[in-house]
């Protein structure tokens, strides 16, 4: 039985141990990258498709005629026509809660960073600011204090838990919005979205990219927002459009935000959300997963996928 990698090179694999991998089928074709050009010929005669990010249609799906399991290395799935993967009766697989600790901990980051502005007076520093102060420390920049601020937090999965328990233990409150799923039950406790964003302080986003959630952020969801209010978004770039997210920085009703995803990826660099005069914008690139025991645990968990699988009894199926 043989199996595909298609874009190694997007789990640095360099440091990871793939040996639990390779072991779970007999033949194994390791590509870094795969273009569009490539994919039909990489998919031919290969039962097993491990992609990340690579983009799996409705035309490579079908044209794949030995393909039995798609495993994805990630947890978002929205790269995969699962419509098609249904009729052709292939299991998808995602990897769930491989990073929850990496990408609670960045979110923190990202949220200190814009409460503190630590960044901004590092680099004045290195400009040589302090050096020229007459007074023993510089404090011309605004500092928010996390305790008693309330936190927002929009999706409630792994990630969004990993969040609530951080912001607890910072003194926060948080509250956490219903469900944005198409049917959702109300659930007690939480909050509907309206009601969240004028009470958040901070808003963290960690909802999946769907059809209802796709543009979440725009005019309408800054305008409701609390003013002077922080976002967060470590989940979906396409969460985010672009260009209101830019305006209401710019006009000062957004006091901050930071992301580390983007609507492209990578972005081009006449991205709106890339203009260095945006002010209060922070954005890393996608990095928020990547620790190494976070990278190392996805790639056993798509290992254990596979054995499940080869047992009769898959996991971890999202179609």
């Amino acid at each position: 039985m043989r199996g595909v990698m298609l874009d190694g090179d997007s789990l640095h694999p360099a440091d990871l141990d793939f040996s639990a991998l390779a072991a779970t089928l007999a033949h194994w074709d390791w590509h870094s990258a795969t273009s569009a050009a490539e994919l039909a010929g990489r998919l031919a005669g290969s039962a097993v498709v491990v992609t990340n990010k690579i983009p799996l249609d409705e035309v490579a799906i079908r044209a794949a005629t030995d393909l039995r399991l798609i495993c994805v290395g990630a947890t978002g799935v929205d790269n995969i026509d699962l419509t098609a993967a249904r009729a052709r009766g292939i299991p998808v697989c995602n990897v769930r809660n491989y990073g929850t600790a990496a990408v609670g901990q960045h979110v923190f980051a990202l949220l200190l960073a814009l409460a503190t502005r630590w960044h901004q007076y590092a680099a004045d520093v290195r400009a040589g600011d302090w050096s020229r102060t007459d007074n023993f420390c510089l404090m011309h920049r605004p500092v928010m204090e996390l305790a008693g601020k309330t936190l927002g937090i929009i999706g409630f999965g792994a990630l969004g838990r990993e969040v609530a328990r951080l912001g607890e233990a910072f003194g926060m409150r948080v509250r956490v919005a219903q469900s944005l799923r198409p049917g959702a039950a109300a659930q007690p406790g939480r909050l509907p979205l309206a009601e969240l964003l004028a009470e958040s302080d901070l808003v963290s986003l960690h909802c999946p990219l769907t059809a209802q959630t796709q543009g979440l952020v725009n005019e309408s969801f800054l305008a409701a927002l609390k003013p002077g209010a922080l976002l967060v978004n470590t989940a979906r770039g396409g969460l985010v459009e672009p260009r209101a997210l830019r305006q209401a920085l710019c006009d000062g009703r957004l006091a901050g935000a930071a992301l580390d995803v983007l609507d492209a990826e990578p972005p081009p660099l006449d991205h709106p959300l890339l203009d260095p005069d945006i002010p209060n914008l922070i954005v890393t690139p996608h990095c928020a997963w990547v620790s190494r025991e976070s990278r190392q645990r996805l790639v056993d968990a798509i290992a254990a996928n596979i054995r499940a699988w080869r047992a009769g009894q898959p996991i971890n199926r999202v179609a």
